[in-house]
């Protein structure tokens, strides 16, 4: 069923040279997807409709057919909190406009089908834990990343509005926050798992005795492995074909503190953790209901956290001379 599904395709990765992005390449070339377009940054802004327009009509050269197109958006523009303070207005209007837009021409052109990748952080502030899809309107997002996921929500009301007008095959996946090998470990830009690993490192090699982490350590987050992430992606787009929406997660769910305390145990850290609380937690808690997923097209993530976050540290501590 799998390969018969990819056979014959042209697969368009937006952000296919990014984190998610590799991986998922990788996997469609392991299905044996020779077929590949990944459009860069360079040569196409996806915000700008003209830049879309002409990514397509490359993508569609020599008279392919539109129909055996995939398009898998995987292109946002992210970061962790303090990035989502500082730039609510860019995040807002850059993913709301690659995502309208880019659904928008793929469904002029006829293509046959459209995988959009949402956001954990388009859940309400107050979701009752474990999420479930169908409490995805039940209030507004936590405030420092609601222009981030309303906009990338606003994917999710747009291919169930074009499934039922014009028929147009759009699926809606939301991952959870995603961690493993090649993320991005900028502290200026990260998210909490890969900057706690290099702050304990750095910490660890300068003799420091405290690491500063944000909040109190009270809020739950949910992982998922970045590899069980891009199956899942894969799998949905091969097997579903609804515009419900699923998450993608792993199911467990961890304290801030439980995982600045893993990071320390696994990196070899020997001084203390100093938590700042003028900081901000974020969301209380996030843990997603996967059942959904599993139902619908028979995923679910294979990799523990433990073992997951082994190999995302052995990574960064073998490629860390090739990091910003």
């Amino acid at each position: 069923m799998t390969e018969n599904f990819w056979q014959g395709k042209r697969v368009i990765v937006t952000g296919g040279a990014g984190f998610l992005g590799s991986f998922v390449t990788e996997k469609l070339a392991q299905r044996g997807v020779t077929d590949i377009f990944i459009p860069r940054i360079e040569n196409y802004n996806l915000t700008e409709r003209d830049d879309i327009k002409r990514m397509l009509d490359d993508a569609l050269k020599g008279g392919f057919d539109p129909a055996r197109l995939v398009i898998i958006h995987l292109a946002a523009n992210v970061g962790g909190i303090g990035a989502n303070r500082e730039h609510p207005a860019e995040f807002f209007y850059d993913n709301l406009m690659m995502g309208v837009e880019l659904m928008h021409q793929a469904w002029k052109r006829g293509v046959g089908k459209f995988t959009a990748i949402g956001t954990v952080c388009a859940y309400p502030k107050f979701t009752p834990v474990p999420f479930k899809e169908d409490d995805l309107w039940i209030g507004y997002p936590e405030e420092t990343n609601a222009p981030y996921g309303l906009a990338k929500k606003m994917m999710l009301v747009q291919s169930e509005a074009y499934r039922q007008q014009y028929g147009f095959n759009s699926i809606f996946v939301l991952p959870v926050n995603l961690y493993g090998p090649r993320d991005n470990f900028n502290l200026q830009t990260s998210h909490v798992i890969p900057a706690l690993i290099r702050k304990a490192i750095e910490a660890q090699e300068r003799g420091d005795v405290e690491l500063v982490v944000w909040g109190d350590g009270s809020p739950t987050r949910e992982f998922l492995y970045v590899e069980d992430a891009a199956e899942g992606i894969l799998t949905a787009t091969e097997k579903y074909d609804s515009s419900d929406p699923v998450n993608l997660g792993s199911g467990y769910e961890i304290s801030i503190k439980d995982l600045a305390e893993m990071i320390v145990r696994q990196t070899g850290f020997q001084g203390k953790l100093v938590w700042d609380t003028e900081k901000p937690n974020g969301q209380p808690r996030r843990g997603l209901d996967v059942s959904r997923a599993r139902e619908r097209f028979g995923w679910s993530a294979q990799v523990s956290f433990e073992e997951g976050m082994r190999r995302t540290i052995e990574w960064f501590k073998a490629n860390r001379d090739k990091i910003k």
